[in-house]
């Protein structure tokens, strides 16, 4: 005997407002056919308000005739996945969603509409922008404690005058530490000047500092303000100060010691209102006893030494800093790139980054710029990064189960996806639904 087909209508429009993720359906004009309990919450209209509206009448948004899921799924006959979009709610409140749709056909296989469910990301927005914000400090990301500790002398470093010199290897965010101290600083107002040690040969790189006068040589044809010109009532970063000859580093002590210099070809000296700081990747306390770097000099520029770990020792900043760096690269390029594919998040989690943060950085830039899907699979990551990876680097984190904090944090950076989490807190999926059950997050 055959069940009553409104009896299978019942179960089905049950079933579909128990589910938590918004449903819809529409016809071949875009009307709206169905509409369950999880879509009212989400967009605040009911389901009488919304039956038989266009469907861009209840989900307001910019991109409904550019890049709606369901157009393109009924143009294509494709089905798309996880687009995220905000939409505007019956009150005007912008809800970020992630939607994913479908071709609905007949028992002929005819297409008749369109489905769609969609995902409120509302909360997993929040809770990266909380993440974003707990772990930021002036342009900074660190959850690492011995980070944490540099964030949090730096503005007692910056009310004062003392000359700062940043350690640390290429890539780990030197500059950015020195652009922190000037804006902390009570010079913030005045000029931050940049100047590379290693850059020039000697005799450019003298005068790019110390400024020239008019036939002070070949070629001088004006009067060329030093950077120590350009950075008075401000600061003056010395990058790589290790690479700066002898010669200049007894010019600069004397800058130093006496807030005097003088321009090449000038007959007085000019006095210098400046900050200093400086940075090196080098062992200048090593080059001070092999006689290439003035001890007298180092002592003078190392009266707050702040030194920077590298990226290796700091692998849980990794999931951040990929986060941040897909965002920032998606807004620069104008694409949506949603993350990496477990694979290829193995692959970098696993790297052990001898360029640092600079190197992270460049291999996002690179594969979004080379990634024509949603996700970015390993095949767009160098070849070689596997060598030293995994199998070589120390786990993100211990067995020891994270905190609930902590585990909400790597759900939200992977919207929810415990496959994906699991990878990055380097367990299988069973220990990581247990941790969840005891936190009471399962």
């Amino acid at each position: 005997m055959n069940e009553n087909p409104c009896r299978h209508l019942e179960h089905l429009a049950t079933i579909l407002d128990s589910v938590a993720d918004g449903v819809f359906t529409v016809d071949k004009e875009m009307l709206i056919t169905w509409f369950n309990r999880a879509a009212e919450d989400i967009t605040g209209f009911s389901r009488e308000e919304a039956m038989g509206q266009s469907c861009c009448e209840i989900f307001r948004t910019n991109i409904c005739f550019t890049d709606c899921p369901l157009r393109e799924a009924l143009a294509t006959d494709c089905d798309v996945v996880n687009r995220e979009v905000d939409i505007l709610d019956k009150n005007n409140r912008e809800v970020p969603i992630s939607a994913s749709a479908s071709v609905l056909r007949d028992a002929e296989g005819n297409p008749v509409g369109g489905v769609e469910t969609f995902r409120d990301l509302s909360q997993i927005k929040a809770l990266k922008q909380e993440v974003a914000q707990k772990y930021s400090f002036h342009d900074l990301v660190s959850r690492n404690p011995e980070m944490r500790r540099l964030f949090d002398v730096l503005p007692d470093v910056a009310a004062s005058e003392a000359t700062v010199l940043l350690q640390g290897e290429s890539g780990t965010g030197k500059e950015l530490f020195a652009r922190a101290v000037h804006d902390l600083s009570s010079r913030r107002d005045g000029p931050l000047v940049v100047v590379n040690c290693g850059a020039l040969p000697e005799p450019l790189l003298e005068a790019e500092i110390f400024g020239a006068k008019r036939g002070a040589y070949t070629g001088a044809v004006e009067d060329r303000p030093g950077r120590l010109q350009q950075a008075e009532k401000g600061t003056l970063f010395l990058d790589e100060i290790g690479d700066l000859p002898l010669s200049l580093q007894v010019k600069l002590l004397r800058v130093l010691e006496n807030r005097e210099y003088q321009p090449l070809g000038a007959k007085r000296p000019l006095k210098a209102d400046v900050r200093f700081l400086a940075a090196t990747h080098r062992d200048l306390q090593a080059m001070v006893e092999e006689g290439s770097f003035r001890r007298d000099l180092f002592f003078r520029i190392n009266v707050v030494n702040l030194k920077i770990p590298p990226l290796r020792q700091r692998t849980e900043d990794i999931p951040l800093l990929l986060e941040i760096a897909l965002d920032r690269f998606n807004r620069t390029y104008g694409k949506k790139i949603r993350g990496f594919s477990s694979e290829a998040l193995a692959l970098l989690l696993g790297h052990t980054y001898p360029g640092n943060v600079r190197e992270l950085l460049n291999l996002v830039e690179r594969s979004l710029i080379l990634c024509r899907e949603e996700t970015i699979g390993d095949e767009l990551l160098p070849t070689d990064l596997a060598i030293g990876s995994a199998s070589q680097a120390p786990p993100l984190f211990s067995r020891k189960r994270p905190t609930a904090e902590h585990l909400q944090e790597v759900l939200g950076r992977h919207r929810g996806n415990r496959t994906l989490a699991a990878q990055e807190l380097g367990v299988n999926r069973t220990t990581l639904w247990r941790w969840l059950k005891q936190v009471n997050l399962a």
